[in-house]
C-alpha cells in the first residue's frame, strides 16, 4: 500500500491531493486482475504507438492544458506537441502535476470552457 501511495502522490504537484480515499481507489484498481490487464495493455499500446510522428496530421483545434510541474509527462513534451500540432494552443497550469483536471479543476474547466467557446462547441 505504501508503494501505491507513493506513486499516486508522485502524480501531483501537491501530494495532499492523494487522499487516503484516492489511494484506496487506486489500490483496489491495481489489485483487480482485469483492471490491471487493461491498464497494462493501455500502457504497452501507448509505448508501441507513439503518436508524436502523427501529430502533424491532426488538423483540428487542440488545446493542451498542461501541469507546469508534471513529472510523468514533462513540460518539454507539451512544448514539442504544441509545435507538432498544426492548430494547437498550450496553456500552463502552475503548481500542477500530471492530473490537472484533478489538482486544479476550476482552472482546468475555465481554460476548457474558453477553448470550447472559441471553437463553437
Amino acid at each position: 500500500m505504501d508503494f501505491v501511495k507513493e506513486k499516486v502522490e508522485y502524480t501531483f504537484y501537491d501530494p495532499k491531493i492523494a487522499t487516503p480515499e484516492l489511494v484506496d481507489e487506486v489500490y483496489k484498481l491495481v489489485n483487480d486482475r482485469h483492471s490491471v490487464i487493461r491498464l497494462l495493455a493501455m500502457a504497452k499500446s501507448a509505448i508501441r504507438h507513439n503518436m508524436k510522428k502523427d501529430l502533424h496530421k491532426i488538423h483540428m483545434p487542440v488545446s493542451l492544458l498542461w501541469g507546469r510541474n508534471d513529472k510523468i509527462t514533462p513540460p518539454e513534451v507539451a512544448e514539442e506537441f504544441n509545435e507538432l500540432l498544426p492548430d494547437s494552443e498550450l496553456h500552463w497550469i502552475d503548481n500542477c502535476g500530471h492530473a490537472a483536471m484533478m489538482e486544479h479543476p476550476q482552472e482546468f474547466n475555465r481554460l476548457l470552457k474558453i477553448f470550447l467557446q472559441k471553437i463553437g462547441a
